[in-house]
């Protein structure tokens, strides 16, 4: 395998890579710049930026609906980039000045987006959230006691919901319902003695792919919590991770450069980059969104 360096541009906190099927394009956030960006994924594994939009704060997730409208986790609030260009408010999530933004966010299989939260210095606490924004606009606290509510992903059947809370160095699993969305107890998957777990996907054989923070890697883990391999990244700082293309063969690995002193900059000079590799195996279709009402 070879790891490709995507972009010839780095980034504050790159996160969140998603792969819009309809449109062919790759989407992704610079979070606390308050963009999300689109890009064209080449043959040669580069990535060719063809649009940032900016929106009010941070932009901690982005996810794509069938029409083309973003769900966007802003700030404190929900927001709704339309293909016409405007911007809506969607529901409040985290109360006005309580020191807490929205964090990492996908869609499961029913369309519903979800959602966590933290504090913008990344700090721990014992109060973030996991939550879910039901098609009515209705939003449902699924956890509220976590320390950084961060990746998230659905087993190849939609039975199994994977979760992390980054700074206790866990990612938690629990039945998931497909057809109601029901979810069942929240159990631990795994647990890490280095490195923090930040952002996530499964490819078609159930296996957990992990970005882990700190430690410039990506991680594969099989179904029974298993690690099984280990991708090395230039940027200690990787973030997310998600499989695109049209074949969805193409594993795209975002990283930062927020938190790194000039020295390990000086030592880690494409941190910030976008990276692909392939890695022998198809990722799952990202899950489209189901809206909001007007």
């Amino acid at each position: 395998m070879t790891l490709v360096v995507a972009t010839g541009e780095s980034f504050d906190l790159a996160e969140g890579p998603l792969w819009d099927p309809i449109r062919g394009v790759l989407l992704w956030v610079d979070i606390r710049t308050g963009t999300v960006l689109s890009g064209t994924l080449n043959a040669n594994g580069t990535i060719t930026t063809l649009d940032r939009v900016a929106f009010p704060g941070t932009t901690g997730a982005v996810a794509v609906s069938e029409a083309g409208d973003w769900i966007v986790a802003g700030a404190e609030e929900i927001l709704v980039h339309q293909p016409s260009g405007e911007i809506v408010t969607g529901p409040r999530i985290v109360p006005p000045a309580s020191g807490r933004r929205l964090n990492e966010g996908k869609v499961d299989p029913l369309g519903r987006f979800l959602v966590g939260t933290c504090r913008p210095d990344d700090g721990p606490t014992v109060i973030e959230t996991l939550s879910v924004v039901h098609s009515d606009g209705r939003v449902e606290v699924l956890d509220d006691d976590l320390t950084l509510s961060n990746g998230l992903g659905w087993s190849p059947d939609a039975s199994t919901m994977y979760s992390i809370d980054t700074v206790a160095r866990i990612v938690n699993s629990r039945p998931f319902d497909p057809v109601t969305g029901a979810l069942g107890p929240r159990e631990v998957f795994l647990t890490l003695d280095e490195g923090y777990p930040d952002g996530m996907c499964v490819d078609v054989e159930g296996h957990v792919w992990i970005a882990i923070w700190s430690l410039g890697q990506v991680r594969r883990y099989s179904p029974a919590a298993e690690l099984v391999q280990v991708i090395d990244v230039p940027a200690p700082n990787t973030s997310c991770v998600a499989f695109a293309g049209p074949d969805l063969a193409t594993l795209v690995i975002t990283t930062a450069t927020k938190d790194l002193a000039p020295e390990a900059l000086a030592q880690y000079p494409l941190s910030g980059h976008l990276f692909t590799l392939d890695p022998g195996v198809r990722g799952l279709p990202a899950n489209l969104w189901s809206g909001l009402p007007a």
